[in-house]
């Protein structure tokens, strides 16, 4: 909508990955280091951790657009919370493998026939495996299992892990002991700092086109990084609201109070009314703050339920108590 006002040629704050609008920032500069050092190792784990929307995912699109076609064949997985006994599926899917109506062994000889026919045509298998902190451990020690698959002298299959944060944890547990030892480097990717904001905003914006036209005072820089926290799908998420605002007041130039005033409406959106003549312990957590954070949207959906679920059982409390005034004899003195 608000691309033709400010000569876009594209959306330059989209929520979805793009390698396109790939930013090496420090974190991530390093983060593709550690990838393409995997790469050259042709064996084990690469873990790379972040928190939701640090790019992850971009990291990797930005990684695939660089291999050679010819001598890495990659797939991807993304849905992973499933069932241990579903990942071989989702592996040889991945491949473009068939895998309906396959026992785990009948799987497991066609994807060791796959790796082995890669590697006879001179290429290398890389599985990359997304949102790995929603991983069982038996579906982990499923995908170490495949990293068996070699020849005298080298590894059919090679696996990047991506998840956020919590994965560390599922990690350094004792049962994972096996799959540490082929975890050949681990890094985790934080948030960019205020200078990092900037460049990152202004990096997307001459990426789809801008001239400068909007403009932001350095202020607004400044409120964007203490709301986003310097996490790049929060920074998307707040300046395409503000690009949208600008345009609908024909503005053309954003400093820290048009960047206060989205924030303010984003909050606002996600705040919780408060039912007429509930209490104040009936409603519960209704009353916190509002929300500074649009990827807490989903807690705050489950605590909407829980006080939900509070009012109906203090409202059956009330029918219940009817009722029983109702059964009881009329006293007539």
């Amino acid at each position: 909508m608000y691309g033709p006002f400010y000569g876009f040629r594209v959306k330059p704050f989209q929520l979805k990955p793009d390698p396109n609008f790939f930013f090496g920032s420090r974190g991530h500069k390093r983060a593709m280091a550690y990838l393409e050092y995997g790469l050259s190792q042709r064996e084990g784990f690469i873990v790379v951790t972040g928190e939701v929307g640090a790019g992850k995912t971009t990291l990797v699109r930005n990684l695939f657009r660089k291999l050679e076609a010819e001598k890495i064949l990659a797939a991807q997985i993304v849905n992973t919370d499933l069932e241990s006994a579903d990942t071989l599926k989702l592996v040889a899917a991945a491949f473009g493998l068939a895998y309906e109506n396959s026992d785990k062994a009948s799987l497991l000889i066609r994807l060791e026939q796959f790796f082995r026919q890669c590697d006879q045509q001179g290429k290398r298998a890389l599985l990359v495996v997304d949102e790995a902190q929603n991983l069982s451990r038996r579906t982990v020690e499923e995908l170490r299992m495949l990293s068996n698959f070699q020849t005298d002298d080298r590894s059919l299959l090679q696996t990047f892990l991506l998840g956020q944060p919590e994965f560390r944890k599922t990690l350094l547990s004792s049962d994972m002991q096996q799959l540490r030892q082929r975890v050949i480097a681990t890094y985790h990717l934080g948030p960019m700092d205020l200078s990092e904001t900037r460049s990152y905003i202004e990096h997307r914006l001459k990426t789809a086109g801008w001239c400068g036209d909007p403009s932001f005072e350095e202020d607004a820089f400044e409120t964007i990084h203490n709301h986003a926290g310097g996490i790049p799908r929060r920074i998307n998420a707040l300046c395409d609201r503000l690009l949208l605002m600008g345009c609908l007041e024909k503005l053309h130039n954003f400093g820290s109070e048009e960047v206060s005033e989205v924030i303010r409406d984003i909050q606002q959106e996600f705040e919780i009314p408060i039912t007429a003549g509930a209490s104040d312990s009936d409603i519960g957590s209704v009353r916190e703050e509002p929300l500074s954070d649009l990827e807490s949207m989903s807690t705050r959906i489950a605590r909407l339920e829980d006080s939900v679920v509070s009012l109906v059982g203090l409202l059956k409390q009330i029918l219940s108590l009817g009722r029983a005034n109702k059964s009881l004899p009329e006293d007539k003195t």
